[in-house]
């Protein structure tokens, strides 16, 4: 049915419900021959005056399925204008009175009502009776706001969802014993525990968009003690849009459990420095470099060159910048950074002018048994991908970094700690801009715990942790990805950026928590099992020397460590060390803590 025929329908309803309004009333007072005979006239006035003021309080253009409370109020103003005209008939003539005016327009209202919702309250009834018949999932609401309203609103009244809200959490005591819909509050989320098993509720939704990666982490972490599965709703932007339907609920995500709000980069900083620049990647093709190229293709560079020794990284994020920006000027290299006539030639051809080095072998337990390989690639590609720099004028070298350069226990940790010394140095030999960017791990990454983890999951479990106690600092890619380029603005040489990484996170937690985000109960469906801490490995990480002091930048979640005083001779060392590295020298962790006085070498 189309929108003229509905509207022409109401119309006529509405003319009817008039008529019969006046008519039932005066039967009712035994005045029906008096409207009839005498004053008839005034009743089709009150005809005009009826679709006059529904087409003023907009009464036919409203989508009746979506009707809420700012329309019943209509309806009733609507009536109440029937009512003051028929107060004014019957102040006019003797033949009716107040109680006839009133009662016809009780009859108008009733009739208009049921004329408009009569629809929604069949469906709520088949709705409730469906409900007593099928199994539907039954949810605790977390939150008595916005998101709520619209969430229940659309589980009572959609056919399209199999969930049942059955209580609602909010941490504001004013709220409780207050209703959403007939849904009442009944405690806080502290109570989560107990009411998920009283109500026998199956899965949690955190319906409070407005809440901060600390808020969002603390209610989480309690909802994650029971065994429901947590979900949460979408933004504050898409509530304000009226997006907010049951669709958009997600999982939540090991993102939200970081305790911590992402830091924000201001973008105009960056657009400055890489727009209409070429700009060379080393290590293009992994988790850091192919988000870097992501981010630095979006502030228009004059060309993009993507350099990584591995084909098929280098093949994905080649096509992936193809499809999504055909306009990029895209080079794509495959190339070792420990090639000295390679990366001469890479410099020489195509003229960078803003290099970000990532590329690096960054697996620990890998290492501790590959510790030359990691001297030739770490060290031997950092120092050649910078000296080359140097030479060939680039603006700004930007080194990625790590937290285990930190007093490291590991031959990676420490092959960092010599690249940023290398860097530091550099700086002092040529122009360049030369700076490093610390910091911890990066959820996502292809060397991160999270990958591991859900595939175990994937496969049945056990997850396994080295140790109970382990803690690290996490970051999302694109928040790394983020500092690398702010540290490439601040950049004036020679300085360690480190990120405000706010608390470290227990690794046994994360797993308990990624296993019930996925649906399933910890040491039931899958087990945790405690390996050992393996070679190289601590307990936690250090974000920064003691001897580098701190400094905030205008970012105060990224702060500057004191560029160190760098050995005169530390070129001539390096040259040894990678050349024990090529002769393939069994004291390698022993050369490399010559470098590195902070390094303890694991000796298991």
């Amino acid at each position: 049915m189309n929108k003229t025929l509905k509207t022409a329908l109401l119309v006529a309803f509405d003319c009817f419900a008039t008529v019969v309004a006046w008519v039932f009333a005066a039967a009712f007072r035994s005045q029906l021959s008096v409207v009839l005979a005498e004053i008839w006239y005034l009743m089709l006035i009150g005809v005009v005056i009826t679709i006059a003021c529904n087409v003023v309080l907009r009464l036919y253009s409203v989508i009746w399925r979506y009707a809420g409370i700012d329309t019943a109020i209509k309806v009733i103003f609507s009536s109440i204008c029937c009512v003051v005209y028929n107060f004014i008939v019957a102040g006019v003539t003797s033949s009716l009175d107040a109680e006839w005016a009133i009662f016809a327009g009780g009859v108008f209202f009733v009739l208009v009502a049921l004329s408009r919702f009569a629809r929604r309250m069949l469906n709520s009834l088949e709705t409730f009776s469906s409900s007593k018949k099928t199994s539907k999932t039954r949810v605790i609401i977390v939150g008595a706001g916005t998101a709520a309203d619209a969430l229940i609103k659309e589980m009572k009244t959609s056919d399209k969802t199999n969930l049942t809200p059955v209580c609602i959490l909010d941490d504001d005591k004013n709220k409780f014993h207050k209703e959403i819909f007939g849904v009442k509050v009944v405690g806080t989320t502290e109570d989560v525990v107990k009411i998920a098993d009283e109500y026998r509720a199956e899965e949690i939704i955190i319906a409070i968009p407005s809440a901060n990666r600390k808020q969002l982490a603390r209610i989480a972490n309690e909802c994650n003690k029971t065994k429901c599965k947590v979900k949460t709703v979408p933004g504050l932007y898409q509530l304000a849009n009226g997006n907010v339907s049951v669709t958009d609920i997600k999982s939540v995500s090991i993102d939200d459990l970081l305790g911590r709000e992402q830091v924000k980069v201001d973008l105009d900083q960056i657009m400055g420095y890489i727009e209409g620049k070429v700009v060379l990647v080393t290590g293009g093709g992994g988790s850091i470099g192919s988000e870097l190229c992501r981010q630095i293709a979006t502030h228009n560079p004059k060309e993009l060159i993507i350099l990584d020794i591995y084909e098929n990284n280098a093949y994905e994020i080649q096509q992936e910048l193809i499809r999504q920006m055909p306009n990029l000027n895209l080079t794509v290299l495959i190339a070792s950074v420990r090639d000295k006539v390679k990366i001469e030639n890479v410099f020489k051809k195509y003229k960078p002018q803003v290099v970000f080095h990532a590329a690096a072998h960054k697996h620990v337990p890998l290492m501790e048994t590959s510790p030359n390989e990691a001297v030739k690639n770490n060290v031997g590609g950092t120092f050649n991908v910078s000296d080359t720099a140097g030479r060939y004028g680039v603006e700004k070298f930007v080194l990625i970094s790590t937290d285990k350069a930190v007093n490291p226990t590991n031959v990676m940790g420490a092959t960092k700690r010599i690249c940023e010394m290398i860097v530091q140095a550099m700086n002092e030999k040529y122009e360049t801009d030369y700076v490093a960017v610390r910091f911890g791990n990066v959820l996502g990454s292809n060397g991160s715990v999270i990958p591991l983890f859900k595939r175990q999951i994937k496969e049945g479990g056990p997850i396994t942790v080295t140790h109970k106690d382990i803690v690290r600092y996490f970051m999302t890619i694109p928040e790394a990805v983020s500092l690398v380029l702010q540290a490439g603005a601040y950049a004036k040489g020679g300085e360690i950026f480190v990120l405000d990484m706010g608390e470290q996170v227990r690794i046994y937690d994360l797993a308990v928590n990624l296993i019930k985000l996925s649906g399933l109960e910890p040491f039931k469906d899958i087990d945790i099992k405690v390996t050992g801490l393996r070679p190289g490995e601590k307990l936690y990480e250090e974000r920064l020397m003691e001897e580098e002091g701190l400094k905030k930048t205008l970012n105060e979640k990224i702060s500057i460590g004191k560029p160190l005083e760098i050995d005169k001779e530390l070129f001539k060392k390096l040259d040894a060390l990678i050349d024990s590295a090529y002769r393939e020298t069994e004291e390698m962790k022993d050369k490399v803590r010559e470098l590195v006085p902070t390094y303890v070498i694991d000796r298991r």
